[in-house]
């Protein structure tokens, strides 16, 4: 048995709702792309200036400094 061409397809939910109620639902997914995308930039800015705040801390720690430098004096004779 053939398909017909005249045939419906099933009804989808966008086809079902109204255009003004398909425009605020796109929209309000735009607004929330983007308030997540400002989270997630503000948490990288976060992240930056805590690892800026810790390394300042590090060059002001005389022990940190002491262990962590070269100990081989000769090569600044």
């Amino acid at each position: 048995m053939a398909k017909n061409n005249n045939e419906e397809k099933p009804a989808t939910i966008k086809d079902m709702l109204k255009p003004d109620t398909l425009s605020k639902l796109k929209a309000s997914a735009d607004a929330m792309k983007a308030e997540e995308a400002k989270r997630r930039e503000e948490q990288r800015a976060a992240a930056e200036a805590a690892r800026k705040a810790e390394q300042k801390r590090l060059e002001n720690d005389f022990e940190h400094l002491l262990n962590n430098s070269n100990t081989d004096w000769r090569k600044f004779k």
